[in-house]
């Protein structure tokens, strides 16, 4: 085998590197920026920057510069920037942000020595671009009692106007629905009635018949004393039909399935999943709020009956328990309550079950953004719709009063 000749070093080769310029560890070393302090006789401080002022150099120089300028006890401060071998952006941010403290410290104008003429076109932009810290800011005044109570009744008042125009758009979509059969989701709304009614029979029973229980056994012992104890019946059923039946039945959906309804479309408006339908050419109101309004509509009286009959079975239990047989308290309740009170109720349920629908949709569209915006939105719908729940059920009385049903 032959050998492989060893190539010597050549001189003259050597000799060209190092003349070629420097090697990478010296343009590190003139990256590098340095700040020194001189204090002079004159209650005058002197910081020294020098190397390259650049996006690097002025990375490991900020911190420290600032610092010698917040601690700077003298009458003087000099920036001497005869040492500075090259100067960007970052650099001339660091000149006047230490112009601006020293500034806030002393109110006075802190002297530069020995800047290069072509940096200082950039440092005069640094300073005019350089954003004022919140202490530069003017304090807001207060808003006195006038302005602040304005602001909230404006705001108020956009609240209710935004209210009131998702109940006109409801009101036109349902018009619309309701000669327009086809145009309504009824998958949705057949989902919408199982979430809200079959699903709300456990808790629906529950509540009207501790009602009608504790009823009948708080106004059984005062009638008791006067030998009228079989009158309970009337009162339960009385009560139970006209006017606890459907409003115990309105106040369990509106915290249960007004909430729901708020929560659901809260979210999708949290997600633009409004806005994409919007941008489909799709009416949130019909596509959304329409087919939970229908099956609130209509499981809210098949809710109502069977509230109304497991609170009368509620009340049986204390008369039965005192001696009377279940057909007496059936025909007592049968002779008193009329049909005309049933149908009342009813009418109430249609009302209420319109009102408790509409209030969490309008409550979940108008969902703003942030963490706890869901929330807020299913709150307001619940005391939205108690609160129409209340002043309307005021309403159908005094309307039955006058009409003498």
């Amino acid at each position: 085998m032959e050998a492989i000749p060893r190539k010597t070093p050549n001189k003259d080769q050597d000799v060209k590197t190092q003349a070629s310029g420097p090697t990478r560890q010296d343009q590190n070393l003139r990256t590098q920026a340095s700040v020194s302090t001189l204090q002079d006789q004159t209650q005058s401080l002197t910081i020294i920057l020098a190397g390259r002022l650049d996006n690097r150099g002025v990375a490991g120089v900020w911190e420290k510069a600032e610092k010698r300028v917040t601690a700077c006890k003298a009458q003087r401060l000099v920036l001497d920037l005869e040492k500075v071998d090259y100067l960007d952006s970052a650099g001339a941010a660091l000149i006047a942000t230490l112009e601006k403290r020293w500034h806030r410290k002393q109110r006075g104008a802190m002297e530069i020595l020995g800047l290069t003429p072509k940096f200082a076109p950039l440092v005069n932009l640094s300073r005019k671009i350089t954003r004022p810290g919140p202490r530069d800011k003017p304090p807001v005044p207060p808003l006195s009692f006038v302005e602040t109570r304005g602001r909230n009744l404006a705001y108020q008042f956009e609240k209710k106007t935004a209210f009131i125009s998702y109940v006109g758009e409801i009101t036109w979509a349902l018009v619309h629905a309701l000669f327009h059969p086809a145009t309504i989701r009824w998958k949705d709304a057949l989902l919408a009635a199982e979430r809200a009614g079959v699903n709300a029979l456990p808790i629906v029973a529950l509540i009207s018949f501790i009602v009608g229980l504790v009823m009948a056994f708080q106004s059984a012992m005062p009638m008791k004393m006067f030998g009228a104890e079989i009158f309970v019946a009337n009162l339960i059923g009385i009560a139970m039909v006209r006017e606890l039946g459907p409003l115990m039945t309105a106040i369990i959906l509106a915290g249960r399935s007004g909430s729901s309804f708020a929560a659901e479309i809260g979210t999708m408006k949290i997600n633009e999943e409004i806005d994409a339908l919007t941008t489909m050419g799709l009416d949130p109101v019909r596509f959304l709020m329409v087919p939970r309004i229908i099956a609130a509509v209509f499981i809210t009286p098949l809710l109502t009956i069977f509230a109304n009959f497991v609170g009368i079975m509620g009340g049986s239990v204390v008369l039965i328990s005192m001696g009377y047989p279940a057909i007496t308290y059936y025909n007592q309740v049968i002779s008193f309550v009329t049909w005309m009170d049933f149908t009342g109720g009813l009418i109430k349920c249609f009302v209420f079950g319109v009102l408790i629908a509409a209030a969490g949709c309008i409550r979940g569209i108008q969902t703003t953004s942030g963490p706890s915006a869901v929330g807020i939105a299913t709150t307001r719908a619940v005391v939205t719709g108690i609160i129409l729940i209340a002043v309307f059920d005021g309403i159908f009385s005094v309307l039955f009063y006058c009409l003498g049903i």
